[in-house]
């Protein structure tokens, strides 16, 4: 039974894993979730974080169409990762990808947990404390408050004031909602061609639904240039020092 609010333990809850990018800002002709991280694709890594999380049911991957046998063969069956429902093909767009991915998971699973397949990063502790906040908050996402100074400016570069930084936060993933109201605010988005989101919380926002952000972890970053690889690179080589 879930209640009003929140999740219960018998509340099925599934990830849905976008990985459907074409790498174009990490200037190399493979994408880069299946770049090698340590002798492992880099989607591979980040799913093994979801397979061994006792919250999470099941696993949906979104990536582009040529590359789902790919992925089938080499990161699914190689690692083993017995937790992934399907994989299945995304669309043009982040957005896109995402509501497909969505759609997969049907209305099986009371909640949906959503992540970058390229934050490798992610911990199963961090996973544990979104889905125990969604026991008493209907959205959770993560992000970490800005620590610099922030300007707004306009077109030309000319600062036109300073914004409080206690009200900002960068933005991560995972992010989980309820699979109801996602699946809807997918569905609302392409019927009321809205603009694209760079994450999932901005169609729930604009669907009116409260949305809590609880703190995530400096180690969880996205990799999108050669700089975060290797940045990535050596975090990974650090965790596998004895």
């Amino acid at each position: 039974m879930v209640n009003q609010k929140g999740t219960d333990s018998s509340a099925r809850i599934a990830a849905v894993i976008p990985a459907a990018g074409s790498g174009i800002r990490m200037g190399l002709t493979r994408p880069k979730q299946f770049l090698d991280l340590s002798g492992k694709p880099l989607l591979a890594v980040t799913l093994a974080h979801f397979q061994e999380c006792d919250f999470i049911d099941k696993i949906v991957v979104v990536v582009s169409q040529e590359d789902i046998g790919y992925c089938l063969r080499e990161i699914v069956d190689k690692y083993k990762l017995n937790k992934v429902a399907k994989v299945v093909a995304g669309g043009k767009s982040r957005q896109q990808s995402v509501r497909k991915g969505i759609e997969v998971v049907g209305g099986g699973c009371e909640w949906v947990l959503v992540h970058d397949g390229v934050r490798p990063f992610v911990t199963t502790g961090l996973i544990g404390r979104v889905v125990t906040a969604a026991k008493s908050y209907r959205a959770v996402i993560t992000g970490l408050p800005v620590k610099d100074t922030v300007k707004e400016v306009d077109d030309r570069g000319t600062v036109i004031g300073s914004v409080d930084r206690q009200r900002v936060w960068l933005v991560q993933t995972p992010q989980i909602f309820r699979w109801e109201d996602i699946n809807r605010a997918h569905q609302t988005a392409v019927s009321r061609r809205w603009e694209e989101g760079t994450d999932d919380a901005f169609l729930i926002e604009r669907m009116g639904v409260p949305v809590k952000i609880i703190e995530g972890e400096e180690k969880n970053m996205k990799v999108t240039t050669p700089q975060d690889l290797e940045i990535a690179q050596f975090l990974i080589s650090k965790e596998q020092c004895p």
